[in-house]
Formats: structure tokens, C-alpha cells, sequence
């Protein structure tokens, strides 16, 4: 392993300044390079950009890297100048989109549920933390959450914030059948409230196949878990065409296998609308509408819907930005009537992902998540890659010096070597400087003694 090895040599071929990336990392007080956070990655980047006049190949942070949905901004417009601005929204949202949801949900996951329980979030951020606190103060002694990893870092920043307990295991041993045992190991422990995922899933982009989300569903109901499903990427599995409303094949959800759900769906990826801050929380209607007393003791709400409404939404931010919500709502009315087809737009991110794997491919690197099951992994919003010799974190720190930032995957749970790739903010006019760094990098590193 190359252990050390960053502080021991100069990289002499490197087009970025070590002396003034090293400077900037003690500023900003960042005591593990390889171990930083998305934002301290972030932070860090945009200083030495500004002090050099140079520009990162950024991978580290999930931006849409394409021009928001045009029916969202007029939509927005228009709100506006009606006079939203000036009024409180709902706090469970307003009735054009928590009616379009509901279609929305029904045409592209064949699932029903009531309009009623379509809640906007400022953000799916925001969804999944209120979510989290209900949960684990539903049933008390059920105070844990369960991540399927890999998956989105600051979920677990989340539960660091509330102070709450959860458990992680890498699932990319426990596909299909195995799934079921190792979900049971958690579960039969009896403290789990919820179990957590991503589908397609970031940064790996495996996606669960029917059975695996049967197998979630049904152990989840056995052992009255909730299922909390993040959809972040709806749709985003290139491999189908899920873009016809009402047609299959369909985005999978586990809402087929068990009514102790809550999905979450983000305006910010799929309409390139992040900088909005609306996504949507789908619960159960039976989730919905359940009782908990020791629910009813901690936050004085009736059943779980309300107290995720009128109580914790009500607190965190007293409902989500008015005019963004009649955004979503046109978005998802031209998507239910096939004018909007937003799975169209966003196949750039699978053209450009297939382009970038090959360039790492040609430079010495290799796919860490390569299959999913059966298939080749898609090509989709990330990818994830290693290098020979290098911990992740260690290539996370010695690609600063190369312009390439991205995140290690141990941030994310897994238990693999390498870093996040993400190919949103990547301009295609990059690629060939893309290319020019990886191969100064490989030609540096790959006549290195490994240690």
C-alpha cells in the first residue's frame, strides 16, 4: 500500500501547487484530507481554484450538472407574481401538488395512495429528518435505524445531529436471497425502527430487483420496521425505458410488498431543480393514519401523518417554499400527461458516466462496483473507482493535487477501497482535460514503489 506515500513525495508533474493546497487544507482545519466531509471537500476546492485561477474535474458533490425544467421556472414565475410570496403555504402542502403526486406515484411506481399523504419537503433532506425523529420515538426500545450501504453520507450526519442510534452493513455481499438473512440478523434484534436505502442506489448504482425489494418488504412487515425508500434518482436506471406514464415497466418501490413505507422523492436530480429545495414525502395511507402512543407521549400528535405535519415539519420550517411547490406541481402534471418526458433529459448523465469510466479504465483505475447481480452495472449519476496500491482515502487526497476532487467510499459505508465519481457538474468540454490528469497521475503513481 502507498501508506504515507503523500507526505514523502513532491508530484513533481503535477499542474496544481501542493504548497497551496496543503496551506489551504491546515486553514480550513481539516484534519484527514482523504476522511473530509462533501462540504469540507467542497470548501477546500473552492479556495484553491480561487487563489490559482485553475478548475477542479469536481466529482464530490451531487449537483445537476443540466438547466432546470423551464415548465418549473414559469410555473414558479407565475406563482409569484400571484402573490404567493406574501402568504404562509399549508404546512402538508398545497392541493394542485399533493393531487399531481398522488398521479405522479400511480403512473410511474404503480402505486396508489391519497393525495392526503403526499407531503412537499424543503428537500428530501428535510423529509428524511423528520422522518428519522418520528421513527425512532414511535415504539419505544425501537430507537435504531438500519442503513443498507452504501449510501448518502449525510443521512448519517443526520442521526449524528439527532443523537440517534443506527447500524450500517455493506450490501454488496448480500444480494438477492442473502439479503433475508442478513436484514433478519438486525431485525430479530428487536431495537431497529426503520431500515434505509437509495434505488438506484448512491454512489454504487446497484439497483434492487423485485425480489430483493419483496424480501425488504415482507422482513420489514414481519418485524413492524418502516421502510424508508429514497428515490433521489427516479427513474435513472438507463438499462429500461421508464419513462411512459402509466406503462410498465415501472420505477421498483417496495410500496408492492409492504404498507409500512415512506418514499422520498427529490425534485432536485430528475427536474435539475435543487436549487429549490422541494421534494416530496409518500407515507403509507395505513402508515398514514397509524396511531403510536409513545408517539402521542413525546410529540403530543395523534397519529403518525399528523405528528410529521403539524408537528415536526410545523417546527423545522412551518412547510416549504410556496412558489416551488406550484413548480413541482406543473413538473409533475406535464410528466403525468406525457408532454414532460424527464427521464429523456437526464439520460446525459449516463452518456457522459460511460465516457468518464472509460478514461479512468485507460489510466490504470478499475470499477469497484462493476455487476449488479446478473448485469453490468448502469451507467448513471455516479460511478465508483480504485486504484491499484491506494486506500480510498488515500486517492481521494492525492487526486487534489491531480484537479480530480471526489469523496472515499468508506464516507458512504462502504467497505471497498475508492472514491465516488459523480458526473453531474462534469462538463463534457472537461473530458480531455479529465483525461490529461489521470494520465499525469498514472504516470506518476504507477512507477512508485508500493509500500
Amino acid at each position: 500500500m502507498l501508506t504515507g506515500l503523500k507526505k514523502n513525495i513532491s508530484m513533481s508533474n503535477s499542474p496544481f501547487s501542493r504548497e497551496i493546497i496543503d496551506k489551504k487544507i491546515k486553514e480550513l482545519r481539516i484534519a484527514n484530507t482523504g476522511k473530509a466531509s462533501i462540504r469540507e471537500i467542497v470548501a477546500l476546492v473552492n479556495q484553491v481554484e480561487k487563489v490559482t485561477g485553475l478548475k477542479y474535474i469536481r466529482m464530490e458533490m451531487g449537483v445537476p450538472g443540466l438547466p432546470p425544467s423551464h415548465i418549473g421556472t414559469n410555473a414558479e414565475i407565475e406563482a409569484l407574481k400571484n402573490g404567493v410570496a406574501a402568504v404562509y403555504p399549508m404546512v402538508d402542502g398545497i392541493t394542485p401538488l399533493k393531487e399531481e403526486a398522488a398521479r405522479f406515484v400511480k403512473n410511474f411506481l404503480d402505486t396508489d395512495v391519497s393525495p392526503n399523504v403526499c407531503i412537499p419537503t424543503v428537500g428530501s433532506m428535510q423529509g428524511t429528518y423528520a422522518a428519522f425523529m418520528a421513527a425512532a420515538n414511535a415504539v419505544s426500545g425501537k430507537d435504531t435505524t438500519l442503513f443498507i450501504d452504501p449510501g448518502f453520507p449525510v443521512q448519517k450526519q443526520q442521526m449524528m445531529v439527532l443523537g440517534h442510534k443506527y447500524e450500517t452493513f455493506d450490501v454488496f455481499n448480500y444480494r438477492g436471497e442473502k439479503l433475508r438473512g442478513k436484514l433478519e440478523e438486525y431485525f430479530s434484534t428487536g431495537n431497529i425502527c426503520s431500515v434505509v436505502y437509495s434505488n438506484p442506489n448512491n454512489p454504487s448504482w446497484i439497483c434492487f430487483t423485485e425480489d430483493e425489494l419483496k424480501i425488504i418488504g415482507e422482513t420489514a412487515l414481519r418485524y413492524d420496521v418502516i421502510v424508508m425508500e429514497d428515490l433521489a434518482y427516479f427513474c435513472m436506471d438507463f438499462r429500461e425505458d421508464l419513462s411512459k406514464p402509466g406503462e410498465p415497466p415501472f420505477q421498483p418501490t417496495v410500496a408492492k410488498y409492504t404498507d409500512n413505507y415512506i418514499l422520498f422523492i427529490s425534485s432536485s436530480k430528475i427536474f435539475s431543480y435543487a436549487g429549490q429545495r422541494i421534494g416530496l414525502m409518500i407515507i403509507s395511507d395505513s402508515l398514514f393514519m397509524r396511531d403510536y402512543p409513545d408517539l402521542q407521549k413525546r410529540f403530543g400528535g395523534t397519529d403518525f401523518g399528523s405528528t410529521i405535519t403539524l408537528r415536526l415539519l410545523y417546527a423545522l420550517s412551518s412547510g416549504t417554499c410556496h412558489s416551488a411547490q406550484y413548480a413541482m406541481a406543473a413538473m409533475m402534471k406535464e410528466a403525468n400527461e406525457g408532454r414532460f418526458n424527464f427521464v429523456e433529459q437526464v439520460k446525459e448523465y449516463g452518456e457522459k458516466a460511460k465516457i468518464m469510466k472509460r478514461l479512468f479504465l485507460e489510466n490504470g483505475f478499475d470499477i469497484v462496483y462493476k455487476n449488479d447481480l446478473d448485469k453490468a452495472v448502469a451507467d448513471g449519476f455516479y460511478f465508483t473507482v480504485s486504484y491499484p496500491g491506494m486506500t480510498g482515502n488515500q486517492l481521494v487526497e492525492n487526486l487534489l493535487y491531480y484537479g480530480i476532487s471526489a469523496i472515499a467510499l468508506d464516507n458512504t459505508g462502504s467497505c471497498e477501497e475508492g472514491i465516488r465519481a459523480c458526473v453531474s457538474f462534469v462538463k463534457r468540454e472537461q473530458f480531455a482535460g479529465l483525461e490529461k490528469r489521470l494520465k499525469l497521475f498514472n504516470e506518476y503513481f504507477s512507477s512508485r514503489e508500493l509500500n
